[in-house]
């Protein structure tokens, strides 16, 4: 695999590491449990997830799991992941998920990780970007607004679970 590594000079995103499953399960808090991950995280799943992750990078999968790093020793901030094949979305659109530990929340960090990682899958043939967010998490709807992404419908599915999507055009020049 080839080291990935997008900086705009604030924040880097690079591939998560195996070193950086204590910093998550760290990190982690009630709000990243609910959101993104689905629960609480234990050392055995966070340890086979970052391991599934460098497998997808490796094998050229559908899966780009970056970490959100700043400062000059690369703290981990959180992570972004980049889902070019998912249920529900159609060819050309990658899916985005993101989440900050709470003592990075409110800098803007998740907007840059979003501007980055969505630069990243227009390189990669990604032609539209979606994110998805559960209607009662209006912070993180906020973060794809300011990145640039406009509501959308969301396709009809059998799946309970409704969210409101944002799409932003890959296409498209954008900062």
């Amino acid at each position: 695999m080839h080291e990935v590594k997008l900086s705009d000079g604030i924040i880097t995103l690079s591939p998560l590491r195996l070193d950086d499953r204590d910093a998550h399960l760290t990190g982690e808090d009630e709000l990243l449990a609910r959101w993104l991950n689905g629960g609480p995280g234990t050392r055995e799943g966070v340890e086979a997830y970052f391991r599934h992750c460098w497998q997808q990078w490796n094998t050229g999968g559908p899966l780009r799991a970056f970490g959100i790093r700043v400062g000059g020793d690369e703290a981990l901030a959180g992570t972004i992941d980049l889902r070019f094949a998912e249920e529900g979305l159609a060819p050309g659109q990658v899916n985005v998920a993101y989440g900050l530990y709470p003592s990075w929340r409110g800098r803007g960090l998740a907007t840059r990780a979003v501007l980055l990682a969505s630069q990243y899958a227009a390189t990669q043939g990604a032609e539209e970007a979606v994110i998805q967010v559960d209607p009662e998490n209006p912070a993180s709807a906020a973060v794809a607004q300011r990145a640039g992404f406009t509501p959308a419908k969301q396709p009809h599915g059998d799946d309970a679970i409704r969210f409101d999507w944002y799409i932003r055009d890959l296409r498209e020049a954008h900062p």
